[in-house]
């Protein structure tokens, strides 16, 4: 029995890094910049710098079945200087050819007199704020794609 559901390779072609301009939100600029470099796969590698705003996007719990329903989520609005701290995610083809996009993200904030970290799913409201840096690694689209998962009923990454 193994412990893999898919495993797969690619070869890593460019590095793609932009600059989101402040008030955007991050994940359209994301979208763009991969519309803009015509990304059809990658890995979102790295982000970094400062948000103005931030929706969390997190599961309460598992669901008795599938799909995941906003029901089984928590979305936490912050709005207040935050440092991007980590971006991570991928972007493969879905059936139609067009790029789905899925990242998710951690940002550090000042809260009581401390520094607190919060993570979750990227939204389209998490707005940027000053110096926001992101990094994609393109790669050959043909061996990945995003499908229907047949289990989860929900897009997901499939491999080779």
């Amino acid at each position: 029995m193994t412990l893999l559901t898919q495993i797969g390779s690619q070869t890593v072609q460019r590095l793609v890094q932009f600059r989101a301009r402040p008030d955007a939100s991050l994940l359209a600029a994301i979208e763009e910049a991969v519309r803009s470099e015509d990304i059809g796969a990658g890995v979102i590698v790295s982000g970094l710098g400062a948000l103005k705003k931030a929706v969390f996007r997190n599961l309460k719990h598992f669901p008795a079945q599938f799909p995941v329903t906003p029901d089984d989520r928590l979305y936490l609005e912050v709005e207040k200087p935050m440092e991007l701290v980590s971006l991570t995610g991928w972007i493969a083809p879905r059936e139609d050819g067009t790029p789905e996009i899925h990242a998710h993200f951690a940002a550090s904030l000042v809260a009581n007199g401390t520094v607190a970290t919060m993570g979750g799913h990227l939204t389209d409201e998490t707005i940027c704020g000053i110096k926001v840096v992101v990094a994609i690694l393109v790669v050959a689209p043909e061996n990945v794609r995003a499908a229907m998962d047949t289990e989860t009923r929900t897009h997901d990454l499939f491999l080779g």
